[in-house]
């Protein structure tokens, strides 16, 4: 019965996510109530399973803030805390003038021409996803390319939408560059350059049909726009951008410390939640020395605390799901369809993984195909790595087909919103919808190529 509810609850929420009449944040939020009320409380009769998923105890453990904070279970509070800050230091750099100097260095840089812009932003977004959080990346560059659309008189909602693609793309090729990725590796102990040499191949090849893609798609109306650009634009000097040169160079300066940070969380040990304090604090005090403590408080202010209550409440809904033994039922299920064919079990691996991915968070999905995967190695007989990189593609590029498949995704379109540009469904689907699946053909064909499975029979 609670598997059946748990279910019902999601597509419900799902139907009225697609529906957009209602906020999200309000949709989630109920939906998980119901989760707790009715799935844990009235069906399951388990008052531990409510206080797990609320996971509150985890501020209070020392893995939060040092060493492994990832969580298959619950409110992933490390994530939400994590996204807040780094909202707070978007802003900063935003009140300092780092954005408008950027986009204006960007546009000289290419004779203010937008469909170089698209290009350059694209593979920029997926470079910088291999080595910082793809969230991080969507933060930056959607609030860079938001700011240069009012300069340049472009909607800039298909750039954002190229480069959440992008980025979630980019965070495939190496360990740290994707939630599912350092579980991945972290359970079956593999390495920065395992995934690089594997996944980041993989990806680099997707990327290629990826960066065609897009600019077959967006071409005309982004060079439109140039067509339709006022004749007498003034573009204003890049330097005109820094009001204040102090505050200009700390954001920036605490910038490259987060990045560092972001780069080297292995061997700190600290984790994405204290990196997010760490980035909120070093950015509201560069504020409050060069600009007071009203423009410190402004950044608080300023953040877009719906996308945070929206991953609450979606948090709640997916720990449903995984406490009812659904995503198990999932995942035993690809077991036994395989029927003994490598080049099954990769296939079913990486395409179930990617539609699961869509819709589900793919942290606790991840996490419980591992276990899987190493079954179905010692049982069948295939190479555990080659399952484990068709686990990695499926769960990171699945995720792109929809506005809520990834955590980029979801803070990407906030952004855009925020500007006055709200990306719904439809379009947000129609355009990386038939992206996912070509790249994830792609990957499948890298897959069966590069490890000769396709005639594999165990």
């Amino acid at each position: 019965m609670e598997k059946i509810l748990a279910v019902a609850i999601f597509v419900v929420m799902f139907g009225f996510i697609i529906w957009d009449r209602f906020p999200r944040q309000w949709v989630t939020l109920i939906s998980g109530a119901l989760v707790l009320v009715l799935v844990f409380g009235l069906c399951m009769h388990d008052g531990g399973a409510i206080w797990e998923t609320l996971n509150l105890s985890c501020f209070a453990q020392k893995g939060f803030w040092i060493g492994s904070s990832e969580s298959s279970t619950g409110i992933n509070w490390s994530t939400i805390v994590f996204i807040a800050g780094m909202m707070v230091m978007v802003e900063g750099m935003g009140h300092a003038g780092i954005f408008q100097w950027l986009c204006l260095k960007i546009a000289k840089l290419v004779n203010y021409r937008t469909v170089p812009l698209l290009l350059c932003f694209m593979v920029m977004s997926a470079l910088l996803a291999m080595f910082i959080d793809s969230i991080t990346v969507i933060l930056f560059l959607a609030a860079v390319t938001a700011e240069l659309a009012k300069t340049l008189y472009f909607d800039p909602v298909p750039m954002i939408l190229a480069e959440i693609f992008c980025a979630n793309l980019g965070g495939s090729a190496t360990m740290c560059g994707d939630p599912p990725n350092i579980i991945i590796g972290t359970s079956l102990g593999l390495s920065f350059f395992d995934f690089l040499g594997n996944t980041g191949v993989i990806a680099g090849v997707c990327l290629v049909f990826t960066v065609v893609y897009f600019f077959l798609c967006f071409r005309k109306p982004l060079a439109e726009s140039e067509k339709n650009r006022p004749a007498n634009v003034v573009y204003p000097d890049a330097a005109s951008a820094v009001k204040n040169r102090a505050g200009f160079y700390g954001c920036g300066t605490s910038f490259l410390v987060v990045v560092v940070l972001l780069i080297t969380h292995a061997q700190t040990e600290l984790t994405v939640a204290t990196i997010g304090c760490i980035a909120a604090a070093l950015m509201s005090l560069v504020t409050m020395l060069t600009s007071g403590r009203k423009a410190a408080a402004g950044l608080f202010a300023r953040v877009d605390y719906k996308t945070l209550l929206f991953f609450t409440g979606l948090f709640v809904v997916v720990a449903g799901l995984e406490r009812t033994g659904c995503l198990g039922v999932l995942a035993d299920g690809i077991a036994r369809l395989s029927g003994g064919k490598a080049v099954v079990m990769v296939a079913i691996i990486l395409w179930v993984s990617a539609v699961a991915s869509a819709f589900v968070d793919n942290i606790p999905f991840a996490a419980t195909m591992v276990p899987v995967i190493q079954a179905m190695a010692q049982t069948q007989g295939v190479d555990l790595h080659v399952l484990a990189w068709a686990l990695s593609m499926g769960t990171d590029l699945g995720g792109s087909a929809t506005p809520i498949g990834a955590s980029a995704n979801v803070v990407g379109t906030s952004v855009a919103a925020k500007n006055g540009h709200p990306v719904t469904w439809g379009k947000y689907c129609r355009y990386c919808a038939p992206a996912t699946i070509m790249v994830m053909a792609v990957s499948m064909v890298c897959i069966v190529v590069r490890y000769k499975i396709g005639r594999a029979h165990v």
